[in-house]
C-alpha cells in the first residue's frame, strides 16, 4: 500500500485541502488524519465549524478515488459530491487541535463513476456521520462547462 502525500491525491490546492495525511487505504474504504489548526481555512474561535465535516468526508472519498487512479497509473481527475442522506454531527465545531480520523467506506459504484460511501469524522467526544454520493466520469471537462446540459454518461440530451 502506497500513501502518497495528500497534494498529489487531490485536484484541490492551497488551504483548500482539508485533510493532513491518508493513514491506511483498500479497495473498499480509507482512513485519513486532519488536526485542527488557527489559521487554517474556515477556522473560527470554536474550531473546524461542524458542518465543514461533509467536505472532510468528501476530499477522504476523493483522496480514496486518487490511491485508486495513482496505483493503476492513471492521472487524477475532480470529481463531484452530489449531495448527502442524514448528515449529522453532535457538537457545533471540531474543536482547535483536535485530531479527527475521517473514514469513508464504499457501499456502491458503478462503471459510469456514480458512487455512495458511508462516512464518519471522529474526535474525541466528536462524531459526525453521513451517507456521501458522488461521481467521478472518466472525463470531467463536459460537466465542467457550464454551457452543457448533460446527462450522467456527458452526453447532450
Amino acid at each position: 500500500m502506497t500513501l502518497w502525500p495528500i497534494e498529489q491525491l487531490l485536484p484541490h490546492a492551497g488551504r483548500m485541502i482539508l485533510l493532513d495525511r491518508v493513514v491506511e487505504w483498500d479497495a473498499e474504504r480509507i482512513v485519513c488524519e486532519r488536526v485542527i489548526r488557527k489559521g487554517d481555512a474556515f477556522i473560527e474561535a470554536s474550531g473546524l465549524p461542524g458542518w465543514a465535516g461533509i467536505e472532510l468526508m468528501a476530499q477522504a472519498i476523493a483522496a480514496w478515488n486518487g490511491c485508486q487512479v495513482l496505483a493503476a497509473g492513471g492521472a487524477i481527475r475532480p470529481g463531484f459530491l452530489l449531495g448527502s442522506r442524514s448528515y449529522r454531527v453532535d457538537a457545533d465545531a471540531f474543536p482547535n487541535g483536535a485530531k479527527l480520523v475521517i473514514e469513508a467506506l464504499r457501499t456502491f459504484h458503478d462503471e459510469d463513476g456514480m458512487g455512495s460511501f458511508s462516512c464518519t469524522v471522529d474526535a474525541q467526544g466528536v462524531h459526525a456521520e453521513a451517507r456521501l454520493t458522488v461521481f467521478s466520469p472518466p472525463d470531467p471537462t463536459p460537466f465542467l462547462d457550464p454551457r452543457n446540459t448533460l446527462d450522467s454518461k456527458g452526453t447532450a440530451p
